[in-house]
C-alpha cells in the first residue's frame, strides 16, 4: 500500500496501454496555461497536486504533504518532490493533454505514465 501511494505521489502510477487523443504539451507556456490555476487530481489516492507559475508544487495524497519544486526543460516537466518526508527523486518527464486529463510519463516519455484529471 505505501509504495502504490508512493507512486501516485510521484505521478507514477502505471495504467494500461490505451488509445487516446492525447496531445503533447512542448513548453512552459502552454503547460501553465493548462494547469495554472488548477488542480491535478487521481481521487482513487485522494492525490490532489498544484503547480504554480513559482516552479513550486504543493499538494496532498492520502492525508499527507506534498512540496517540490518544478522546471521546463528541453521540452520536459522536470521535477523534484517529497511527500511527508519521503524523497521523490528528480525527474523529467513527457507531458500529453487530452481534454480534462494530462498525462505524465517518466523518463522523458520512456517510463511509466500517470493520467490526473485537471479540475
Amino acid at each position: 500500500m505505501f509504495r502504490a501511494l508512493t507512486l501516485a505521489a510521484a505521478a507514477l502510477i502505471a495504467t494500461p496501454a490505451m488509445a487516446s487523443a492525447f496531445e503533447r504539451i512542448s513548453d512552459r507556456a502552454e503547460f501553465m496555461d493548462t494547469v495554472g490555476g488548477k488542480d491535478l487530481r487521481i481521487a482513487l489516492y485522494g492525490l490532489t497536486l498544484n503547480v504554480k507559475e513559482d516552479g513550486s508544487i504543493a499538494g496532498r495524497a492520502a492525508g499527507w504533504d506534498i512540496v517540490g519544486s518544478w522546471s521546463w526543460d528541453n521540452g520536459y516537466f522536470c521535477r523534484d518532490m517529497d511527500w511527508s518526508g519521503y524523497p521523490i527523486e528528480y525527474n523529467c518527464q513527457l507531458v500529453e493533454v487530452d481534454g480534462d486529463r494530462i498525462r505524465f510519463t517518466v523518463d522523458q516519455g520512456a517510463g511509466d505514465d500517470a493520467v490526473l484529471r485537471i479540475r
